[in-house]
């Protein structure tokens, strides 16, 4: 390690930016599919996550790649690596 602290493998998620109200944050709606566990039949479930946004370079309808991160902020845990598709 040479005196370079490890990090961890860090979670990151796909989503679209809902929300882009505050400053250096955004909001970003996580989409998966998930089984009932009766019936079976696949649903879609959103999740919505704040995530940092150092530059202020994300509007809403963008693609975003968020990355885990150490707590910021009472609910921001995440933060934008990279803008994959920007809104027209």
């Amino acid at each position: 390690m040479d005196g370079e602290k490890k990090r961890g493998i860090r979670k990151s998620q796909v989503g679209i930016v809902t929300g882009a109200a505050m400053q250096k944050t955004v909001t970003v709606a996580v989409d998966r599919l998930v089984q009932h566990p009766l019936y079976k039949k696949t649903r879609r479930k959103t999740s919505r996550f704040l995530a940092h946004d150092e530059e202020n370079s994300c509007k809403v309808g963008d693609r975003v790649r968020i990355v885990e991160t150490r707590p910021l902020s009472a609910r921001k845990r995440w933060r934008v690596a990279e803008i994959l598709v920007k809104a027209k």
